[in-house]
């Protein structure tokens, strides 16, 4: 059977869709100092939409609200129903403080204090 709808229904139905993404998603990607609204993400990519945001491409970060979430860097996809999807190539979680380079060990201390062997006191 084959279900056959009008332009104008289906832009219609399109455009709805997107009204509805757009007001109940906090996602942002922002590219040369310009915040996009993410319509919606999945595990591998997201979708933004087509009309309004600017083509994206290379090194972008993604916002949920303030909070930053990770950095990515992306590839165009596909445009289909107003949505342009683009695809991670690779996304780094972000993080509040920077990697350590050693091992902390969970009983040690805090910090050493230097001890002066000569006068003899710390």
């Amino acid at each position: 059977m084959n279900t056959y709808v009008p332009k104008a229904v289906q832009e219609a139905l399109d455009t709805a869709r997107l009204q509805g993404m757009r007001k109940k998603n906090r996602l942002r990607v922002m590219a040369d100092n310009e915040l996009v609204p993410v319509l919606r993400m999945w595990k591998t990519g997201f979708s933004v939409e087509a009309e309004t945001a600017p083509m994206l491409r290379g090194l972008v970060d993604l916002y949920d609200g303030a909070r930053h979430l990770s950095q990515c860097l992306i590839v165009a996809s596909e445009e289909e129903g107003g949505e342009m999807r683009y695809e991670f190539k690779r996304s780094t979680p972000a993080a509040d403080k920077a990697p350590l380079d050693f091992y902390e060990s969970p009983g040690g201390p805090a910090g050493l204090i230097p001890f002066d062997q000569s006068q003899g006191k710390i």
